[in-house]
Parts: C-alpha cells; structure tokens; sequence
C-alpha cells in the first residue's frame, strides 16, 4: 500500500507540466510560489480539522524543511523556464534519488541497498535517455537551466529526508505536511507579492493555481507523507521518477508530443526501475510503522 501511495502522488505530481502548458500566460516561478502557498494553506486546515498536528520536530526543522520546499519550487520553475517542462522535469526528479540516498545516509545513517542501488541506477539512465530524446534545437541542453533543475533535486532530497525524520520522531503525516508546506508557502509570498503576476488574477490563472495547490500539492503530498512513513526516503524518491513517466505520457496525449526512440527506450528503463523497487521482499512478516521500529533500537 505505501508503494502504491507513492507511485499514485508521483502520478499527480506529472501532472503539473501538462497543466501549466495547457494554462494562461503565467510566469513559472509565479506558478510555482502560487502553488505551494495554496497547497500549504489547503494542507493546514486538512490537519487542523483532522486535528493532526503532531510534527514531531522544532522550529528550526520546520523552517530548514519549509526552506528545502521553497528552494525545490523557484529553482524547478525557473530551470523548466530555461530548458522547458521535459528536460526540467526529468532532470530535476531524475537526481533526486542519487541526492537523496545520500543525504540521508550522511545525516541519519539510513542504508541504501543493492536493490536501492539498482534500481535508482536503471531509473536515472532512464531519465538520461528521456532528456536526450526529449528535446532538440535551442531548448536541448540549457546549462544554467541543468544546475537549476539539479539544485531542484537538491532541494527535494532536503525536505523528503527531514519529513521523514520528523514521522520517525512521532509526527503524523498531515502535521509534517502542513508544516513543512505551510512554512514554504510562507517564505514565497513574496514571490506572489513582488514577481509579474500576467494572468494569474483571471479565472483561468485562478483556477490553474487552485488545481496545482489542490490536487498534485495538498493531496499529492498527503499521500506521499503516508507512504514515506513506511518507506525509506531513498526508495521514496525512486519511486517518484513514475513523475516524468507520466509527464512524457500526458505530454503524448494532451499536448500531441511524439518522443523518439531514445525516449522511449528512457521510459522503459525508468519503468523498470520503478518495477523492481515495487517488488516485495522475499521477508512475509508486514511492514511496521516506523516509531515501532525505533522503539526496538537500543537506547
């Protein structure tokens, strides 16, 4: 069920691409300050009314969280401005895996795994075919749009590790998500406040910003907060790279792309990737939630 949680956030999170490109002119760093500051408000009063509030952390996480958020969104937007929704995509959550196995195993000793290792090794050559095959002319390869997206990768490693410290101290899944977004969201008001806002006060830009807080934000973090409750926070973000799968398909259906060979043989890979992260151990006994593990560490 946590993989499934997970692979079902990832879904919605491709989403986002696709919905900007079908939405008004907004600039993306608009968008995605806008996105967090309704997703993390929406994902606040999910947790006040559930009374879920439990973070399991102190200020200084909350606010080093809510930082990793707000880093992860301007650098995405502004690397897909650069170098286009594909390549920014795939890049970005393409180098998350490899940033987050190491972050948490320099911060909290989480061990990675041959079969993280193989995985996370398939999914990223993966991605590599994706990026080659998925763009050409001035949009190919943007240098300073790469260091964006990876910085984006970056960014997402931070908050992935730190919520999911913050569930091991005891936090609940809404709590850590309300705070580490509502703090984001936070942070980028003045994104909303001081960048051009184009279209974003019509109906249309209203309603774009509603869907990316509402769906592949409030609920699409709910779900993977479950899931990486259970799950480590490197297999967690493996199994994110079913983003720019679904990104590469919505971008076939929606918006008439047609990949290349390269690029599809790259959303093989990833497939695989992501299938032998799903398989099951060969271990029968159910998973346990992770303050259960901790209670059987030696003090």
């Amino acid at each position: 069920m946590a993989r499934t949680q997970v692979l079902l956030a990832a879904v919605l999170f491709g989403t986002t691409g696709t919905a900007q490109a079908l939405g008004p002119a907004i600039a993306p760093v608009v968008v995605g300050a806008g996105r967090i500051v309704v997703g993390g408000a929406l994902l606040v009063a999910i947790a006040l009314l559930a009374r879920r509030l439990r973070v399991g952390a102190g200020a200084g996480w909350i606010l080093l969280g809510g930082f990793f958020v707000a880093i992860y969104q301007v650098s995405f937007f502004a690397a897909v401005d650069k170098t286009g929704v594909a390549i920014g995509a795939v890049v970005a959550l393409g180098s998350a895996p490899a940033f987050t196995g190491l972050v948490a195993r320099a911060f909290t000793g989480e061990p990675l795994g041959a079969r993280w290792a193989a995985a996370t090794g398939l999914a990223c050559a993966g991605v590599i075919l994706l990026v080659l095959g998925g763009g050409s002319g001035e949009s190919a390869v943007a240098p300073s749009g790469v260091a964006l997206a990876l910085l984006s990768g970056l960014g997402y490693a931070g908050y992935a590790v730190l919520g999911k410290r913050m569930l091991e101290r005891g936090g609940t899944p809404e709590g850590v998500m309300a705070a580490v977004f509502g703090t984001g969201g936070l942070l980028l008001v003045p994104v909303l406040l001081l960048a051009p806002s184009g279209d974003l006060v019509s109906g249309q830009g209203f309603a774009l910003v509603l869907y990316l807080g509402a769906i592949p934000t409030a609920l699409a973090y709910l779900l993977f907060a479950r899931g990486l409750e259970w799950l480590g926070a490197a297999e967690t973000s493996t199994l994110t790279l079913a983003e720019p799968l679904t990104a590469t398909a919505l971008g076939v259906i929606a918006l008439g792309e047609r990949p290349g060979l390269a690029a599809a043989a790259g959303a093989a890979l990833v497939l695989a990737g992501l299938a032998l992260l799903a398989l099951r151990s060969g271990d029968p006994r159910p998973a346990r939630r992770p303050r259960e593990r901790m209670a059987e560490a030696p003090a």
